[in-house]
Order: structure tokens, then C-alpha cells, then sequence
């Protein structure tokens, strides 16, 4: 069985598991206070392009999401996401919990516009009953979005600008950054998003490393107390040298962004090869998670060889599925499931 379901399916990069083999022995400080933390966040620091920013590291991507947006909001504050964003459909209302409601907004593809931002905070902020409806605080979007689409820098830019003019806090999810970084349509930088983001994520765990999200902070205010907020939020791994020691390997020499390109060419081929096919796509993504629309008879025998992720209902004979190449996808596996592919749809036409 070749898994194509997620980019989160294998362990850790090669020289990640060498580098936490080597310093197994080592002693250090615990809760991220070691050398391998701080050399990481220098690193970061570095590829970000200015000293300014904090960097801070957890576990988990629901973990991250739910301490950043505790730790900027007050208790009659909320946060804007698209109705698609991870954080309003798949983190079990995770945000809630922490008594901020997620204000959702129809997304176009998965994104979300200045326009809309700026239209729904000008409506809270100038309605009669202002005081009576959550007041929207922060913004959140991902890049890549849930749907694998990508932010332009140009579209960054302007929802940077709505965002600031109305004194609400831009914070981006980047769980998949490193594939929206490296396809060949992105034209967005890590240091166009110290610039741009009040907070953002570089997401490890679905990017080569056993687990971990290095969360950057550009806002001074932000800043303040965030290990406060970690702690409080479960977010201080005692040993904490782990996930410095990952980010160290992979921003070592750029090989973050040199396994996200690896996972976004393959990415490119099943792409290049659906529309080769004629095959409908469910949406237009450039990143590493490429969805089709398939008859049912044909994901039910592309099955027994290859796992896929359902995404929903087309019609009564269709399903929209996704496929989702990693830093770890075998090219030779990319091969064997456009081949598959090509004969099961051959197959299918023939009745």
C-alpha cells in the first residue's frame, strides 16, 4: 500500500534522527532554555531576515493555533477565518475552548480578502450594538490554505494593510508553509512574512521533522509574556532541546526549503499528469496537496493500492479526493499512481 492521504505519514527526516541520535547524551536546560533552541531561533531569525522577531517552540499545530490566539485575545475578543480555515472546521472547536469564538467568513478557494476583513470590522465597530457582538481582533489565514491554495504577496500585502489600518492582528497558520514556499507559483518570502504577519508558524512536523511548529513574533505586544501563555497552554516541553535541535537540522544549509521543493515537483507531476487525464479537479491548488474528482468505481479500486484522502460528494457517481505528496514522497510511487490512474480511468471508459 502506498500512502498518498498525508504529508505527515513518515517519521523524520534522515538527518534530523542523526542529529537527535548524536546529542542524545547531551546535557541541557530544560523547557527550550538550551543552546539547540537558541541556535535555531537564530537560524530562523536569519532566514526571516531581521533579528526582530521572536521565535518560540511547540509541539503541535492545534497546540500553536490555540496558544497564539489565547495569548493575543482578550476574553470578549474574537478571530476572523475563512469557514474553510483549519481552525474553524478541524481542530474540534479547540479555539472556543479557550472562550474566543471564530468568526467565520465565506472563502473564495479557501482564502479570505481584505476586502471582506475590512467590510466585517467596520460593521462590528460601527453597528449600534457594538458593545453586544464579539469584537474581531485577530485575523487568521494558512498558506497554504485548507485547500492547497496560496496567498499572493500582493494579497498579503493588502489584507497586512486592513489589518493594521484597523488595529487587528494578522496571524498566519504556516502548518504546510515550506510547499507553499517552494511551488512555482508562490511569490512570497519568509522575510515578506516577518514583514507582513504580526505572528506566523513555520510548521515542522508535516516538513521533515518528528514533530514541532516554530512560531515567529513580529508585534512587540505580542511578544510579552508568550512563554507565560506556553506554559499555561501546555506548550513548554521539558525537554525542549528536541524541537530545537530539529529546526537547527532543517534550517541548516536550507534544507527545509529543499525538501519542501522535492515534495512540490512531485506535486507538480500528479498535477501535470490530471490535466494530461482531461480530469476534473475540485480546485485549482499549486501546492503539494492536488485534488481530483474521480468516478466512484475508480476510487473504490484505486484503494486497493493507494491511500487517498475522501474530500466530499460530487454527485451521485463522483467524489472529490485528494493526494498529498511530502518531503518524504518516493518519485517511483508518483509513477505507480498516475499509471494506476491512467489504466483505472481506461478501464472505466471502456465500461
Amino acid at each position: 500500500m502506498i500512502w498518498f492521504n498525508s504529508d505527515y505519514s513518515e517519521g523524520a527526516h534522515p538527518e534530523v534522527l542523526q542529529k537527535l541520535m548524536e546529542t542524545n547524551l547531551v546535557q541541557t536546560p530544560g523547557y527550550g532554555e538550551d543552546v539547540y533552541c537558541m541556535q535555531a531561533a537564530k537560524l530562523i531569525q536569519k532566514a526571516c531576515g531581521t533579528e526582530g522577531v521572536d521565535v518560540h517552540f511547540l509541539v503541535g499545530g492545534t497546540q500553536t493555533n490555540t496558544t497564539v490566539i489565547a495569548a493575543a485575545l482578550r476574553p470578549y475578543q474574537g478571530v476572523i477565518a475563512a469557514a474553510s480555515g483549519h481552525i474553524n472546521v478541524h481542530e474540534s472547536g479547540a479555539i472556543e475552548a479557550t472562550g474566543h469564538k471564530v468568526i467565520s467568513l465565506p472563502g473564495k478557494d479557501g482564502k479570505l480578502t481584505a476586502r471582506q476583513i475590512a467590510d466585517y470590522v467596520d460593521w462590528q465597530a460601527n453597528d449600534e450594538s457594538v458593545e453586544h457582538i464579539v469584537q474581531p481582533k485577530m485575523v487568521y489565514i494558512s498558506n497554504p490554505t485548507e485547500l492547497g491554495t496560496l496567498y499572493s504577496k500582493e494579497e498579503l500585502t493588502e489584507i497586512s494593510r486592513v489589518c493594521r489600518q484597523r488595529e487587528v492582528w494578522l496571524y498566519l497558520d504556516g502548518a504546510r508553509l515550506g510547499y507553499g514556499l517552494a511551488c512555482r507559483e508562490n511569490d512570497l518570502t519568509l522575510p515578506d512574512l516577518a514583514q507582513l504577519c504580526d505572528v506566523f508558524y513555520i510548521g515542522g512536523t508535516k516538513v521533515g521533522a518528528l514533530f514541532g511548529e516554530a512560531v515567529v513574533i513580529g508585534a512587540e505586544e505580542l511578544k510579552k509574556d508568550f512563554r507565560y501563555h506556553m506554559k499555561q497552554r501546555g506548550g513548554r516541553l521539558a525537554k525542549g532541546r528536541l524541537l530545537g535541535l530539529q529546526f537547527g537540522v532543517l534550517f541548516e544549509d536550507d534544507l527545509y526549503f529543499k525538501i519542501s521543493k522535492h515534495a512540490a515537483v512531485l506535486a507538480e507531476q500528479i498535477k501535470d499528469a490530471f490535466v494530461e487525464m482531461g480530469l476534473n479537479r475540485f480546485i485549482d491548488s499549486p501546492t503539494n496537496q492536488q485534488f481530483a474528482v474521480l468516478p466512484d468505481s475508480v476510487c473504490k479500486k484505486l484503494r486497493e493500492k493507494f491511500e487517498y484522502e475522501y474530500w466530499q460528494r460530487m454527485d451521485e457517481t463522483h467524489s472529490a479526493v485528494r493526494f498529498c505528496t511530502s518531503w518524504a514522497t518516493r518519485e517511483e510511487d508518483v509513477k505507480a499512481l498516475i499509471e494506476e490512474l491512467k489504466r483505472l480511468l481506461a478501464e472505466e471508459e471502456r465500461g
